[in-house]
């Protein structure tokens, strides 16, 4: 039993230390960019605060798990409970919410000017500043109700109407109360599940159209694969698809633990490592899409200097 508690605390450690090193890498790596008056994407912004959520979901979801794997189960009191779990469901909300408006953006951005969309193009990156402050204000008024229910496993009295999730516990409700809650919680996951299928088949229709056109070409070595469009639209299919591979077991296993009276820990752990894995490889993924981005990222972790790399940009 220690032995396995060893294992799981070593799988939240690498997922929390090594994600949060990624994340933290190419956020800088936009930062710098935009503080050295380097002209970027529309999607950037979108990106920033994809990466910024997914640092706050390692933060206050893999330390907790990390932490309570190591045997300290009773290291929060119950405000401190409270807000690591409210601030986990935000930023599990908003990393969804923006992940589905990356893969919409993108969609639009690379849609030819005879399509319906064309008119959207130039208006879109206007209002990318709104979309991502009502993403976050709606995941804040969301869960709300979260640390309503919710406390620190060191101040409960009366276990026996108590939930035991390791380190915290929360209210029993009858089944059908809880059904109803995980079904009203998920119309909002459903919607932006359903805008990155649209997008991704959209986007696929568009390369593979216009890889037919080009098509003559390719005996030049002129590929539209080598295009700007063509590699960031591949690098958000690929992280729609990782997202969704990772999230769909996720909301499985989560609507089973609001289903079950008490949840044993091996499912409580399940759990936390599927919440941990998409925010854990995502940075990767966007880094290994661009070799210049890729290079400053090794080059911040291993602690060089930056700027002879930024000028190179």
């Amino acid at each position: 039993m220690v032995g396995s508690n060893v294992a799981l605390a070593v799988i939240f450690l690498i997922q929390a230390a090594v994600g949060a090193l990624g994340n933290l890498c190419l956020l800088c790596h936009y930062f710098s960019l935009h503080f050295t008056e380097h002209r970027g994407r529309p999607t950037d912004l979108i990106l920033k605060n994809l990466l910024f959520a997914n640092c706050l979901t390692l933060l206050c979801k893999g330390v907790p798990h990390t932490m309570a794997a190591f045997g300290w189960r009773h290291f929060f009191r119950d405000i401190e409970c409270k807000l690591v779990l409210y601030l986990h469901r935000v930023a599990r909300g908003v990393t969804l919410s923006t992940t589905s408006l990356l893969s919409a953006m993108q969609a639009i951005t690379i849609s030819p000017w005879t399509s319906r969309w064309a008119g959207l193009k130039e208006k879109t990156p206007r209002y990318i500043s709104i979309c991502i402050s009502l993403c976050w204000v709606l995941e804040m008024l969301i869960n709300v109700i979260i640390p309503i229910y919710v406390s620190a496993s060191l101040n409960n009295k009366n276990s026996t109407n108590m939930k035991d999730f390791i380190f915290y516990s929360a209210v029993r409700h009858t089944q059908a109360k809880d059904l109803g809650f995980t079904a009203l919680l998920s119309f909002p996951v459903a919607m932006c599940l359903g805008l990155m299928l649209w997008a991704s088949v959209y986007m696929l229709l568009i390369l593979h159209r216009h890889q037919q056109r080009v098509q003559h070409l390719y005996r030049n070595k002129v590929s539209s694969r080598h295009s700007p469009e063509s590699r960031a639209t591949k690098t958000i299919l690929l992280l729609v698809s990782t997202f969704v591979f990772f999230y769909l077991p996720y909301c499985i296993s989560q609507a089973l633990l609001s289903i079950i009276n008490q949840p044993s820990a091996l499912l409580v752990n399940i759990v936390a490592m599927l919440a941990l894995c998409f925010p854990a490889i995502s940075p990767f993924l966007l880094m290994s899409s661009d070799s210049i981005m890729f290079r400053i990222c090794l080059t911040c972790m291993w602690n060089r200097k930056l700027p002879n790399l930024m000028r190179k940009i």
